[in-house]
């Protein structure tokens, strides 16, 4: 029998209206909304339904917006039947992942992911830290150019490995234009820096990590009901300890993101349903696998044909 997995994107998702259909034409999913506000204190729907863009860009508003609508979406999916075997996201989108394993709750992870994108925010000022993506290279021979740099005495690591012959680097601005450089004259095909406000995913993120787990350690994790797959190690998070462990290296370390659809694959995924604005996880999961069912759900007309589809 074939199994589902949801799936959840992370920053970069974001724009102005996301799930605004399915907010005013459903009260249970304008609750998600009007949830999100209370435990933030502010008016975060704001942000999600008027803009203007550069406040939801912000990360400690593109966060805690990504995750409210991924598991509004999830809940609603849910609520009509339709219900995953397995779940993951991108990053920021584990998040969503565990809230619908209802590890965590969702108001918690509101607070959580907020506090999140503060911290990683005040890891590195603005303008110091860069990421980019490198096409067309290998994941060792491009560690190899990483590790050269920053021998070199500029940091710059591998940070999201997303699909063949896509994976992000992440590092101090001067290791991640040294780094591009080096990897295109060693054969990558191209070198595309990336609208980010910080080097997320590596090493410089290490003070963020160590504020996180102060919230962490303050907040009700339980037991996964769903089975969520690790970014940091590309398994099944099985219990508390782990998820807490995951939350706080997931921080620092690269995005497994390749090796999470291949395991989910393995262990007998044939349709993903991506939770939330864009197509950027399905079109992932398609350069991964050809054959893999992909849906993206993000308004009425989306969430009605997976529906008609699944439930026939």
């Amino acid at each position: 029998m074939s199994k589902i997995a949801f799936i959840f994107p992370g920053q970069g998702s974001q724009k102005v209206g996301m799930g605004a259909e399915l907010v005013a034409n459903d009260e249970a999913c304008k609750a998600f909304y009007d949830r999100a506000d209370e435990a933030l204190n502010f008016k975060l729907s704001n942000y999600m339904l008027e803009g203007p863009q550069e406040e939801l860009t912000l990360t400690y508003h593109a966060q805690p917006a990504l995750l409210t609508t991924g598991v509004m979406i999830a809940s609603k999916l849910m609520k009509a039947g339709i219900t995953p075997d397995y779940t993951a996201g991108h990053s920021l989108g584990e998040y969503g992942s565990f809230v619908i394993a209802e590890s965590l709750s969702f108001e918690d992870a509101v607070k959580i992911v907020h506090k999140r994108g503060l911290y990683m925010n005040e890891a590195v000022p603005a303008g110091q830290g860069a990421m980019a993506a490198i096409l067309g290279m290998e994941e060792e021979p491009l560690k190899e150019v990483c590790a050269e740099i920053t021998q070199g005495g500029d940091l710059v690591q591998l940070a999201n490995l997303n699909c063949p012959g896509q994976i992000v680097i992440s590092g101090t601005k001067a290791g991640v234009e040294k780094a591009s450089q080096l990897a295109k004259e060693r054969g990558a095909k191209r070198a595309i820096p990336l609208d980010v406000s910080g080097p997320f995913h590596c090493e410089l993120m290490k003070p963020a990590a160590v504020q996180l787990e102060k919230e962490i350690e303050q907040v009700a994790i339980s037991q996964p009901k769903i089975p969520v797959i690790s970014n940091v190690q590309a398994e099944i998070l099985e219990d508390v300890e782990s998820i807490k462990k995951e939350m706080v290296e997931q921080v620092y370390s690269p995005v497994q993101w390749e090796r999470d659809v291949r395991k989910m694959l393995e262990l007998g995924v044939t349709t993903f349903i991506e939770c939330g604005p864009g197509k950027v996880l399905s079109g992932l999961v398609r350069k991964i696998d050809r054959s893999a069912k992909t849906y993206c759900v993000y308004d009425e007309a989306t969430f009605e044909e997976v529906v008609k589809e699944l439930k026939g």
